[in-house]
């Protein structure tokens, strides 16, 4: 399989990228990152730097014969100006989603998404509304799609938390995990779900918290 990502260095991306590496059924991947990066090191892996996720600019053929791709680019809620962040939810995955269909029509797309994401788009949450708006155009796109939809998510990894609530939460995460397989999931589980789902499909498109761990009970 051919596999293109983009948010391969975050960190649900980057996990989904190892994950890739790792596998023998996959054959290509291509990561499309905002930053210029090192040499990634591995024969099947090829970085491209990207200046505009809206246009791809004469990039396109990046999108050919493509079997699987994941978008798991995105930022956190209050990082970013209300009009780049809506650019970076609802743009950037809807572009993204519009090229790879142009280029490759039979593509399975993966979005990382989360709880909350609201289809009517009525929601006052910033977060809630723009993901559930990329879902609606994405769906309209006719790709084979499926969105997670994630509760809080735990970093297996350390790493420097975005915010003060991130901090809190990581902190009681004990506690978090005791509302349910709907509150909660590791950073690890839900990357490993992903791509199980990326490669394999799943028997519904919209995957919420408890629906995600599943596939982990499911996978071969």
């Amino acid at each position: 399989m051919k596999v293109l990502i983009t948010g391969g260095t975050g960190m649900i991306g980057s996990t989904i990228l190892e994950l890739c590496l790792q596998s023998d059924q996959i054959s290509e991947i291509i990561s499309l990152v905002r930053k210029t990066k090192s040499g990634d090191g591995h024969a099947r892996l090829t970085t491209i730097v990207i200046e505009d996720f809206k246009t791809y600019d004469n990039k396109t053929t990046l999108f050919s014969n493509i079997d699987t791709a994941f978008f798991c680019l995105g930022v956190y809620t209050g990082q970013v100006s209300k009009e780049l962040f809506k650019e970076i939810t609802v743009d950037y995955a809807v572009n993204f989603a519009k090229t790879l269909k142009a280029q490759s029509p039979n593509a399975r797309l993966c979005l990382l998404s989360g709880a909350g994401a609201d289809r009517t788009e009525k929601s006052k949450a910033a977060f809630a509304k723009y993901k559930g708006m990329a879902e609606n155009q994405i769906v309209e796109s006719g790709l084979d799609f499926y969105t997670f939809r994630p509760g809080y998510i735990y970093p297996v990894k350390p790493r420097k938390e975005p915010n003060v609530m991130y901090r809190i939460m990581r902190a009681f995460y004990p506690i978090i995990k005791l509302f349910g397989d709907n509150a909660s999931i590791k950073s690890t589980d839900l990357a490993e779900a992903m791509f199980h789902v990326g490669v394999n499909g799943a028997d519904q498109e919209i995957l919420e918290n408890k629906d995600i761990l599943k596939c982990l009970v499911q996978k071969p």
